[in-house]
């Protein structure tokens, strides 16, 4: 249920950019979505659609791509993708350390929209 929330503030930025740019139609919507995030973007567009209704991006279909996971090692300074899928533990493959902090995989970001 929390893509309502995010979808919410996308539909918003995306507005606010269609405005300013006196957009006419928003045609679609790219975003990049982090492994991490639990967003399905299934429910993305069921709740754009919704949402957009009567507005310039009404129809708009979202282009979602997924970035990896990434983190990076306290100890050795390694940056390593993870699959968080099949890994039940995290640890650096350089040195074994499990201090690690994420770097990629948990944002969301819009990239660009397609607008008429």
């Amino acid at each position: 249920m929390h893509e309502l929330g995010i979808t919410k503030k996308i539909l918003a930025v995306v507005l606010e950019r269609a405005r300013d740019n006196s957009v006419q139609k928003v045609l679609s919507v790219r975003l990049t979505v982090g492994e991490m995030s639990d967003l399905e973007d299934t429910w993305l567009q069921r709740y754009f659609d919704h949402l957009s209704a009567g507005t310039a991006a009404e129809g708009a279909k979202l282009r979602v791509s997924r970035i990896p996971v990434r983190f990076q090692c306290a100890k050795c300074g390694d940056v390593r993708q993870f699959d968080i899928h099949e890994q039940a533990a995290i640890r650096c493959p350089s040195c074994g350390s499990d201090d690690l902090a994420m770097v990629s995989g948990d944002e969301y970001t819009i990239e660009d929209m397609e607008v008429i």
